[in-house]
């Protein structure tokens, strides 16, 4: 018979509902009776004994809380009786062995990529619009809606039909609310350059107005997304008086990769002739580029030449137990076949830091790591915030009562193989293995962080359900229910449900998740955030973001 419940670790004193449990239900596990007090929602969890206040509260083997009251066994864990607790930590020197899962059927196995002259190795082809400040936006706006369509990487216009529906019911008298969206057929032109995954537009709301140092960030974030192996050439839009200046921007980027050898134009509306000629200009000449970034083609690769990030956002009870596991064990792979995983949302690693400062590679890794996290921490306890305050109101229903609870479970995405490097943020993994990158928790600002790290492909877990994407790293969506994956199947790539049902494992279920990034790396799978152009991108400010 299925267990009804789970204790996710030994010292844990909490169990797991996996679903919805009525008040008074004797539940037999591990050789033990337990009787619910209360209504236990499915991914909610409950005690295992009698607790009196400050008594520590225990999940996946850490410290994720204290009691703030006496309460009975059976009964649910909830925001009133439980508060955010975790351990300190520090540099210890230990020794941390690591044995790596066995990858030998994974050896020879390769996918087609987009080979660059600098030894990357892109899984896809995109051209970048970037404007080095926000005066630029409406301008890329124009671009877009002058490409999009014609070159063919419009999603599909059935809300323009079902709007066009609209008007007509409206002009006719007739009750809009009998309209249906019904099936549309593609009217999007097939793509005129086949080789050419997408053209990718960062607006954001940067590059002036704000510090300087703002500006400087927001510099070698955007040259991050340039130098992309997913980037084929760059269209840089400048207005001419904001301070992230063309000049520097082009200065800071060949300084930082003097072998940068793709297509850069550069235009610069207040030394045009007029706004119009510079927007004819920018076009022709991107359309040249295009036609000669058409001429990449895939190529084999080997898996050593990824670059996943990892990443959960609309999380839930189960992100802990099942798509953030699964996930674990394809980064555990990856990294046994020499491919690079990135980690970021720091804030969302609050009570696992000693796990991660313990699976550093060195000192220098963990203190490096120590710094950013207590730097960060002490900022938002500076504007009155801390990481404590991450959880949001849709984790807090969903059984993530605490910010370590959230984190203990988040942090089951990287797996178990050491920490080889720690990244600031814009700072690109050099090194083979997992790396933890700074960025806020949400799930734009870290998206955007990942990318800039070097991110190939992001997998991305959810428990709730999230349309966020990435402009030019392929987003694959990964559910941790199945109830989930039927209900929102229209962005959801993977359905890792089959581990809470009983039906399959997390190896299993790892292994399912590396054979569609191989596929998504070589272009054979779509995710359905890259099909939707979901495109989101969010600088962080280095402000207080969790």
């Amino acid at each position: 018979m299925k267990n009804i419940v789970l204790r996710i670790n030994p010292a844990d004193n909490v169990l797991v509902a996996l679903q919805d449990i009525a008040a008074g239900t004797t539940i037999h596990y591990d050789g033990l009776d337990y009787t619910t007090t209360e209504p236990i929602p499915a991914k909610h969890k409950f005690f295992m004994a009698d607790m009196e206040p400050g008594e520590e509260i225990i999940m996946y083997g850490v410290l994720v809380g204290k009691v703030q009251y006496a309460v009975q066994k059976g009964t649910r864990m909830s925001t009133e009786n439980t508060k955010h607790a975790a351990e300190p930590y520090a540099y210890r020197d230990v020794s941390y062995t690591w044995q790596a899962p066995d990858v030998s059927k994974y050896n020879n196995r390769t996918f087609k990529g987009y080979h660059r002259s600098n030894g990357q190795v892109g899984t896809a082809n995109y051209w970048l619009f970037i404007p080095t400040v926000f005066c630029e936006n409406r301008n890329l706006d124009i671009i877009k809606e002058s490409l999009y369509s014609e070159l063919g990487y419009a999603v599909d216009d059935k809300y323009k039909s079902f709007t066009h529906k609209l008007i007509e019911a409206f002009n006719n008298g007739e009750d809009i609310n009998t309209i249906s969206l019904g099936p549309v057929a593609a009217t999007a032109p097939e793509r005129v350059f086949k080789n050419i995954d997408g053209i990718k537009f960062l607006n954001h709301t940067g590059g002036c107005g704000g510090t300087r140092q703002d500006s400087e960030v927001l510099s070698r974030l955007l040259i991050a997304y340039a130098n992309h192996p997913n980037v084929a050439g760059v269209t840089v839009l400048s207005l001419g008086c904001q301070h992230l200046q063309a000049d520097s921007f082009k200065h800071d980027l060949f300084a930082l990769h003097p072998d940068f050898d793709k297509l850069l134009l550069i235009f610069e509306q207040q030394r045009a002739v007029s706004e119009e000629q510079m927007l004819k200009d920018a076009i022709r000449q991107t359309f040249i580029g295009l036609i000669e970034a058409n001429k990449a083609e895939r190529a084999d690769a080997p898996l050593s030449k990824l670059t996943v990030g990892v990443k959960c956002g609309g999380s839930d009870g189960f992100s802990g137990i099942s798509a953030n596991p699964a996930v674990g064990h394809c980064a555990d792979l990856l990294v046994g076949l020499g491919a690079k995983v990135l980690l970021a949302e720091f804030p969302e690693l609050c009570g696992v830091e000693q796990e991660m400062i313990d699976r550093s590679v060195n000192r220098e890794t963990a203190e490096k790591f120590i710094k950013l996290m207590t730097d960060y921490d002490a900022l938002a306890h500076q504007a009155g915030s801390g990481f404590f305050m991450n959880p949001s109101p849709g984790n807090i229903k969903d059984g993530l009562i605490t910010d370590a609870i959230k984190s203990a479970g988040a942090a089951k995405k990287a797996g178990s193989s050491p920490v080889v490097d720690v990244l600031n943020y814009t700072e690109p993994a050099t090194k083979p293995g997992l790396s933890l990158v700074c960025t806020p928790g949400n799930d734009v600002e870290a998206t955007t962080g990942k990318a800039a790290a070097g991110a190939t492909l992001i997998l991305f877990t959810t428990g709730l359900g999230t349309p966020t994407g990435n402009p030019i790293c392929p987003t694959i969506k990964v559910a941790t229910n199945s109830a989930l994956a039927a209900r929102m199947a229209d962005i959801i790539d993977i359905d890792t449900g089959a581990i809470i049902n009983g039906e399959k494992t997390i190896t299993e279920m790892g292994e399912d998740i590396l054979e569609y990034c191989i596929k998504a790396a070589s272009g054979i799978e779509i995710p359905k955030a890259v099909q939707l152009n979901q495109d989101d991108f969010i600088p962080w400010k280095r402000g207080v973001s969790l």
